[in-house]
């Protein structure tokens, strides 16, 4: 069976900066189940995943637009440092849940001053050009439920109608 919409694959990847330092796997781990045709992963990689079946491999090379898209300067933002109650030591690199008019986000802490901490919403990988490896492991197609829900459930979201 073929990846196309509506079906649920199972890839193992592998996610490299340009100078090939490792920056996401799934080595080590299950293989990374998803619906395809939704946009639920980077769309290039949906994009070249498209068409292969089990035991198919893409190498490919994806530029930010295809990948987790430009580093968006109005998602670097000061809060006010009482903000972050209860937290002793602010320091820059660490990461926060924040409730965003878009929905829950990590942030990243990039600057931290008396009054300020400085946070980051872009993804990590955000305005980077990105080496991408991935196997497909399997391509099934999707059930009904996973069709409704819009993802790959595996009984493993915590919705009891998964299965």
């Amino acid at each position: 069976m073929q990846i196309t919409k509506n079906t649920v694959a199972a890839i193992d990847y592998t996610i490299s900066d340009t100078q090939g330092k490792v920056l996401d796997s799934s080595k080590g781990r299950a293989p990374m189940a998803y619906l395809h045709g939704i946009g639920s992963i980077v769309p290039g990689i949906e994009r070249a995943l498209e068409g292969k079946s089990a035991g198919e491999t893409i190498k490919i090379v994806l530029p930010p637009e295809d990948g987790y898209g430009d580093k968006n300067p109005n998602m670097v933002q000061p809060v006010p440092r009482e903000n972050f109650q209860g937290i002793d030591e602010i320091k820059v690199g660490m990461q926060f849940h924040a409730q965003t008019p878009n929905g829950a986000r990590v942030v990243t802490v990039v600057d931290v001053d008396d009054q300020n901490v400085t946070v980051d919403a872009n993804h990590p990988l955000a305005g980077m050009t990105l080496a991408v490896e991935a196997t497909v492991v399997e391509v099934r197609a999707a059930s009904e439920d996973e069709l409704a829900h819009g993802h790959a459930c595996l009984g493993q979201c915590g919705n009891p109608n998964c299965q």
